[in-house]
C-alpha cells in the first residue's frame, strides 16, 4: 500500500509561482508513473499532468502547459510540481496520485490533497 502526502499549498498572489511536493510511502517509489489533478470548489477533477518513472515521458494539461512543471526525485521518494505564474483560475486542491499502468491512465493510490489559492 502506497501512501501519498501532499504540502506546499497556501495563498498566493497572482502572477507569483508556488512548488508543491508529494512524498511517497509504502512502496517503491520509482515503480509508479505519477500524476498531479486539481478539484476547484463545486467542479469536477482535472487533469494537470504526469511523468513516468524515470522522467522520460512527461505531459501537461493545455491549461498549465508553460506554466506548470512536473518533476520527481526517486531517491527522495517525491515528486514536484512547480507552478509559475499562477493565475486566479489555478485555485484548487492539489493531489498527487501513482499509477502502475501509463497507457491506461488509471491511478492506483491517491494523496489527500493540498489547497493552492490564488488571489487576483
Amino acid at each position: 500500500q502506497v501512501q501519498l502526502v501532499e504540502s506546499g499549498g497556501g495563498l498566493v498572489q497572482a502572477g507569483s509561482s508556488r512548488r508543491l511536493s508529494c512524498v511517497a510511502s509504502g512502496g517503491t517509489f520509482s515503480n509508479y508513473h505519477m500524476g498531479w489533478f486539481r478539484q476547484a470548489l463545486g467542479k469536477e477533477r482535472e487533469f494537470v499532468g504526469r511523468i513516468s518513472r524515470r522522467s522520460g515521458n512527461i505531459e501537461y494539461a493545455p491549461s498549465v502547459e508553460g506554466r506548470f512543471t512536473i518533476s520527481r526525485d526517486n531517491a527522495r521518494f517525491t515528486v514536484f510540481l512547480q507552478m509559475n505564474n499562477l493565475k486566479p483560475e489555478d485555485t484548487a486542491s492539489y493531489y498527487c496520485a501513482a499509477a502502475v499502468n501509463w497507457i491506461s491512465r488509471e491511478y492506483n493510490y491517491w494523496g489527500q490533497g493540498t489547497q493552492v489559492t490564488v488571489s487576483s
